[in-house]
């Protein structure tokens, strides 16, 4: 379970449906729990409104790597905890279809 600041939203993600797709430490001791599923999170700002999540707290990240990976979420910067999707510009060049979170 992700920190008490990104729960409301894990908790949602859970409820429609949407693939996790991993769970766990992905980098370093900089990270503890991230959570990575198979959507496009579309609006980042507003999902952050939507919930009421502390804009000092949780920040929005996004990472598009040519060899470690891409992701596109949010991130609390005090329990080092994340809820990320795919990265936006891995999806436009994607054949199949992705499932949006808005």
């Amino acid at each position: 379970m992700t920190c008490e600041h990104l729960y409301p939203l894990e908790k949602v993600l859970a409820r429609t449906g949407i693939k996790e797709v991993y769970r766990g430490q992905p980098w370093s001791d900089n990270c503890r729990e991230w959570v990575y599923y198979d959507c496009l999170f579309t609006d980042l700002e507003k999902t952050r409104e939507h919930f009421n999540l502390d804009k000092e707290l949780v920040q929005i990240h996004s990472h598009l790597g040519t060899h470690d990976g891409q992701e596109h979420g949010l991130v609390c910067t005090q329990c080092k905890d994340g809820i990320m999707g795919m990265h936006p510009d891995m999806v436009k060049r994607s054949f199949s279809p992705i499932r949006q979170f808005e």
